[in-house]
């Protein structure tokens, strides 16, 4: 059954609780957690928290929620895309979170409310993650950001926009990134890794559930294929920004975020990885259930962050 600790078990045993959600439609799902009661948990102090719509293409706008630490600024800036499958979640999602990534890392978060599938399928996620890093690119001065120190970062399909936003950067001569935090990242949609085998089913995210998500992403089996959806299969990860890849010990996601660092590496990527003992997908936003696992693991996210700015520093 794993290797769980205590926090991990406790979730699992309310994620029991519910119906399999792969078993429902993406709405149904989403009400079912809207009507959740709200949990309190302990929000890091910051200077200011601001929604802001921006254009995303056409007359399209998104929202975005931008957390400034207390200090002076300018501030380095971190792009942050929220997890959920493509499907569910919004930038509430990953609120605590991000309040306390931009509290201990002394960061300016922008956390990307990108539209979802099914509604959206691919590639208008992505596309909406790139128009965010251009915008913040672009006004980084006015939200007292600096333009020449900014990270991309997220979980799960967070993680995995993150990921692709980098190569569409580099593969587009778009923004300058200087970092990149993926967070149990989807990297391949192929379903047929080691851990998925060994955490398909009884570990919260499980396989069945993964298919789920990305049979709500993608276009036609083909998309699956696609290294903006799959950025595992690409054939060229080189000059990528540096990479943090987190990953939990019990997820069906672990092999492939181990396996898309490795690739970096290979492609001469400055990488830093860390798997977390006795966890499951899903803590790095859960609050409530894993305060101290998060916490510790910003931690390790600040002092990457630290080795990045300076590195800008020294250019």
């Amino acid at each position: 059954m794993g290797n769980l600790n205590e926090q991990s078990k406790t979730y699992l045993e309310m994620f029991s609780q519910m119906p399999a959600l792969q078993s429902l439609d993406a709405q149904t799902v989403r009400d079912m957690f809207a009507m959740a009661p709200p949990v309190e948990v302990e929000l890091a102090p910051l200077a200011k928290v601001e929604d802001r719509l921006i254009p995303v293409g056409g007359d399209d706008e998104i929202n975005v929620r931008i957390y400034t630490p207390e200090g002076q600024g300018p501030f380095p800036l971190f792009v942050y895309y929220h997890g959920g499958g493509w499907v569910l979640g919004d930038i509430a999602t990953s609120d605590a979170t991000c309040r306390m990534i931009a509290n201990k890392t002394n960061r300016i978060v922008v956390s990307v409310d990108y539209r979802l599938a099914p509604e959206f399928k691919f590639p208008v996620p992505v596309e909406d993650s790139y128009a965010a890093l251009q915008w913040v690119n672009e006004n980084a001065n006015e939200i007292n950001g600096s333009a020449t120190n900014v990270v991309v970062g997220g979980d799960s399909a967070g993680g995995n926009l993150a990921a692709v936003v980098a190569m569409k950067s580099r593969d587009e001569n778009g923004p300058a990134i200087a970092g990149q935090i993926l967070i149990y990242p989807v990297t391949d949609l192929s379903y047929s890794s080691g851990s998925y085998k060994e955490f398909e089913q009884g570990f919260g995210l499980d396989r069945d559930l993964m298919i789920w998500f990305g049979d709500y992403y993608i276009r036609s089996e083909e998309d699956a294929k696609n290294v903006y959806i799959a950025p595992l299969q690409a054939a060229d990860l080189s000059n990528l920004p540096p990479a943090f890849v987190l990953t939990a010990e019990n997820d069906v996601l672990r092999d492939e975020g181990h396996a898309y660092a490795a690739r970096l590496k290979e492609a001469g990527v400055n990488v830093e990885t860390s798997c977390e003992p006795g966890l499951v997908h899903g803590f790095f936003t859960n609050m409530a259930v894993f305060p101290d696992h998060i916490k510790a693991s910003i931690d390790k996210m600040s002092a990457f962050l630290s080795e990045i700015d300076q590195q800008v520093s020294r250019v």
